[in-house]
């Protein structure tokens, strides 16, 4: 990055704050909560600013009779956040098929999607490729889209995540 543009972004964020709204969704203890904590860094937030971005989380329930909210809370958000529990084999076909059902709807068309493997502190969390590969990810086509591997229980990569959702913010799309 050249010394005008370090200069520019050090302007903006002096003068301009940005506003992020994303959703984090997931099966049931896939660790959203756990992710919303250890970003608020212990705090019982849901807003929660890094730098010049306000990072507004939507911590949704992932039981089936939630699931059919996901749609409307994830409408005109900056970032979808889909969580997915690496050490829980049985349920990752069930992850697979509901973000698949998600991203469908017209309403949720273009959003980014970032998909965070919770859970690598675990012995049979299955790999990055493994996880690409059973979410089905190189399917989506109509959005950008991101995977990191996480630990909420030891804030592994948290840093990665939280800097790539400050350089996906925007106010709205």
């Amino acid at each position: 990055m050249g010394l005008w543009e370090a200069f520019l972004n050090w302007l903006r964020s002096i003068f301009f704050k940005q506003e992020m709204e994303i959703t984090l969704i997931g099966l049931q203890n896939a660790g959203k909560t756990s992710l919303v904590n250890v970003i608020a860094v212990g705090f019982n937030m849901r807003k929660v600013t890094k730098g010049n971005v306000t990072i507004k989380l939507w911590d949704l329930g992932g039981q089936p009779r939630f699931r059919s909210m996901w749609e409307r809370y994830c409408r005109a958000v900056s970032v979808i956040v889909y969580v997915v529990d690496l050490a829980d084999h049985e349920n990752i076909s069930v992850s697979q098929r509901e973000l698949h059902d998600l991203l469908s709807k017209p309403a949720l068309s273009g959003i980014p999607l970032l998909v965070l493997g919770n859970k690598i502190d675990k012995a049979e969390a299955i790999s990055k490729n493994g996880l690409s590969h059973q979410m089905d990810l190189k399917s989506i086509t109509d959005r950008e889209v991101c995977c990191f591997m996480i630990s909420c229980k030891n804030s592994t990569n948290i840093d990665q995540v939280i800097n790539w959702l400050v350089k996906h913010s925007k106010s709205k799309r």
